[in-house]
């Protein structure tokens, strides 16, 4: 086999084409076999992580850095002996990029130290993996409770603070403590509009942010990863600071089939959301669209502009997590995550941080 096909993405290229040859049927269960996948630690587990670096985001062209309104800062290739690393679906980064908090679709929370050589992240360290627990602090106990697709930061820090975390299958978003540097049992629950009903199990909520600024600074924003009924947009939601009121519905254009997969706000109160899209005959894409702060309202309707879009001929797999930071000099960081769906022959943890490069140059987006 040539060097095209070594990467977990090339594989699923190829496995893709030679199912679609031989007019194989393909199962969702292909992709996860869920039976497999172990519970979550319990209580805490000290893990290692292997750390394989990222020095090029484009694969043919290693000399690139500037991807549409993105600089690439650096990746990793994230692995571990653990059998319960993986399936990391939602990310917040701590206030200066030095630690993380992830969750996982399987019910479980992991915190890290991100090492640096410079401004190009080189490892993991210090890294603790624990359950998502339920009111009565017990571990969630069955895939229907444990499927946490996204985290955002409500308030304080990763060390104590509180940290929302939305779920689909049974759809809710919690309020969660954290206290020192652990997460724990939720406190509350944030009120769902009546039309998140309409939510399919396995698309409910994937993308939550709390806006940073502008006139909305505290609002709580989420987005359904697929909920469109024929309207040709997204649905997402806006509630007041901090959770209060009513929900009011705010919509994204949905283009070219894209799924949502997270959302950060970035300090002006814009937001940056996060897409997927995959066909076993096309491989996996990833977009990253801003929304201006302007545009982030309660009854709008906005198509955002494309920073990014990407195929597998770049360093991405299953991008599901995003968060942003300010790094020491002021730049603005986003960092991605990808979901590997615990299937490591196809799939990669793979950890991405770029820059976000404010003014967009002339025909700067790659489609």
């Amino acid at each position: 086999m040539t060097d095209r096909f070594r990467s977990p993405l090339d594989r699923r290229a190829l496995l893709a084409g030679l199912l679609v040859g031989t007019g194989a049927a393909i199962s969702p269960a292909l992709a996860r076999a869920e039976e497999k996948i172990p519970p979550p630690p319990s209580p805490l587990e000290s893990v290692e992580i292997t750390a394989r670096q990222l020095t090029h985001f484009e694969r043919g062209k290693p000399e690139a850095r500037r991807f549409g309104q993105l600089e690439f800062r650096g990746g990793l290739v994230l692995s571990s002996p653990s059998e319960h690393f993986g399936g990391w679906s939602g990310l917040v980064m701590g206030v200066d990029g030095k630690s993380l908090l992830a969750v996982s679709d399987v019910g479980s929370w992991m915190t890290a130290e991100v090492v640096y050589e410079g401004r190009r992240p080189a490892a993991l360290k210090n890294a603790q993996l624990g359950p998502l627990l339920d009111r009565n602090g017990r571990p969630l106990k069955n895939k229907r409770e444990q499927d946490a697709e996204c985290l955002t930061l409500l308030d304080g820090t990763l060390q104590n603070g509180t940290v929302l975390i939305g779920f689909e299958r049974l759809h809710r978003i919690g309020r969660f403590p954290v206290r020192r540097g652990e997460i724990g049992a939720p406190v509350g629950y944030l009120k769902l509009p009546a039309d998140a009903r309409a939510m399919r199990d396995n698309q409910g909520i994937e993308a939550l942010a709390v806006l940073q600024g502008g006139p909305r600074k505290g609002a709580i924003v989420a987005f359904a990863e697929r909920l469109t009924r024929g309207s040709g947009y997204h649905t997402g939601w806006i509630w007041g600071a901090g959770g209060s009121g009513e929900a009011q519905k705010f919509q994204l254009e949905d283009i070219d089939g894209f799924n949502i997969t997270d959302a950060a706000s970035l300090a002006d109160g814009s937001l940056v959301v996060l897409e997927r899209y995959f066909r076993w005959t096309e491989g996996v894409k990833v977009r990253l669209r801003l929304i201006p702060a302007s545009e982030v309202a309660p009854g709008g309707r906005t198509a955002g502009r494309t920073l990014f879009q990407g195929d597998s001929s770049y360093e991405i797999d299953n991008m599901e997590g995003l968060a942003v930071h300010k790094a020491g000099a002021g730049e603005t960081v986003l960092s991605l995550i990808s979901d590997d769906n615990f299937n490591a022959f196809l799939q990669r943890t793979v950890f991405l941080q770029f820059t976000l490069i404010e003014e967009a140059p002339k025909n700067a987006t790659r489609q």
